[in-house]
């Protein structure tokens, strides 16, 4: 096998306010005027979301909090509110760049070899906001990286984004392989709930959360033993069934998101064609892809999250074992579905928390709008102990 870039000093962060489940879910089901139905899809949905918390930038969410002039909630009467997208996207400008900032320079400082002076390309990836100059600029600015560092933001892809990111990260190191490369994902999803009738909007209330991850992504070679995951091979696979299913519109009170219930269905259908070609070119694997033992080779999975009935869909098709799915279902019931952030999580949880050994493999896979499939190996490169 060539030289892989590898993806090393992975970080996550979440903001200060926890949001618990129960919490929210009363809130949602209490709001004025929701019919019977509706209030029975909350309770439902929420109760059958896996997660436990999950983080948000917006304090008046708090049940402590005690806001003057309330944005989204109004705590005195219980009421959600529903401001403009503009209002939304401010809220985004003034708290994304901080996270941005910090979990990126979390990501070099936890480096023992890479400092900022080092960082050649710069990867920005997020769905929930826009502004410029971008998030990728405060990143430069903030931690002194050099004004001609290479930046790309990979914006408005949904939930699987950070996968072409790293794919494309490394692509920049087999092209320079000098190259170190930034990934930063930060994904503000809680701007953009609110209060509806609509089944799929309920569904997406009760998944969607903030949080922020960062790497490195470099083929170079350094004195320190930093664990991480060679980047073995991308793929990408799409499921046109689903364009309709599974979507992120901008409209006036916020973006909207729909997550239609036959996602896990479709995805279940569609997941050997979506896959196969990732593992076609090692024999071995695509022996053991093709007779369901692929999770006898390939020890861990890195599952994006996008909800537990997913989840639930790709361990009974792939014939994985409970463990195998455990990163991807603590992430979600501590954390909750941070869209493009969420696989970043689960696959540092593997690396520090699931005992993986070097050589082991992973895969790794996120689905997003148009029912898009983005999947990859990697080998763990000598983590800890």
């Amino acid at each position: 096998m060539s030289h892989s870039a590898v993806l090393r000093s992975l970080q996550t962060i979440v903001p200060d306010t926890v949001l618990r489940q129960e919490e929210v879910r009363d809130v949602f089901a209490a709001q004025p005027g929701l019919g019977r139905l509706a209030t029975r899809i909350v309770n439902t949905s929420f109760n059958g979301s896996g997660i436990d918390t999950r983080y948000t930038v917006i304090d008046e969410l708090s049940l402590e909090s005690d806001a003057e002039d309330p944005q989204f909630f109004d705590r005195s009467n219980g009421a959600l509110l529903s401001p403009s997208t503009k209002t939304r996207n401010e809220v985004y400008v003034r708290e994304a760049w901080k996270l941005y900032v910090d979990v990126a320079r979390a990501s070099v400082e936890a480096d023992p070899d890479i400092t900022p002076a080092d960082v050649t390309h710069l990867i920005t990836v997020s769905c929930t906001g826009f502004h410029a100059p971008g998030p990728d600029y405060e990143i430069v600015r903030a931690l002194g990286l050099n004004d001609n560092v290479q930046r790309y933001h990979f914006g408005f892809m949904g939930c699987y984004a950070s996968m072409p990111a790293l794919r494309a990260a490394s692509q920049f190191c087999a092209a320079d392989p000098d190259a170190v490369v930034l990934v930063v994902s930060v994904e503000l999803c809680t701007l953009h709930l609110r209060t509806s009738e609509d089944p799929d909007m309920i569904v997406a209330t009760s998944l969607f959360a903030d949080g922020a991850a960062a790497g490195l992504v470099t083929a170079r070679s350094f004195d320190s033993s930093v664990p991480g995951f060679a980047l073995d091979r991308f793929h990408t696979g799409i499921i046109p069934e689903g364009k309709k299913d599974m979507a992120w519109t901008i409209g006036d009170e916020g973006f909207e998101m729909i997550l239609s219930t036959a996602v896990p269905q479709l995805i279940g259908e569609n997941i050997f064609d979506a896959l196969r070609p990732l593992y076609a070119p090692e024999p071995e694997l695509a022996a053991a892809f093709d007779d369901r033992s692929i999770g006898e080779q390939v020890a861990h999975w890195a599952i994006h999250p996008g909800g537990r009935s997913i989840l639930d869909r790709v361990e009974e098709r792939l014939q994985l074992s409970p463990e195998q799915l455990t990163p991807a279902r603590e992430v979600l019931r501590q954390y909750g579905n941070m869209s493009s952030a969420t696989v970043l999580f689960v696959l540092r949880r593997i690396l520090e928390e699931e005992g993986a050994r070097d050589g082991e493999r992973v895969a790794a896979m996120a689905f997003g709008p148009g029912l898009t499939a983005e999947s990859a190996l990697m080998t763990v490169v000598a983590p800890r102990g």
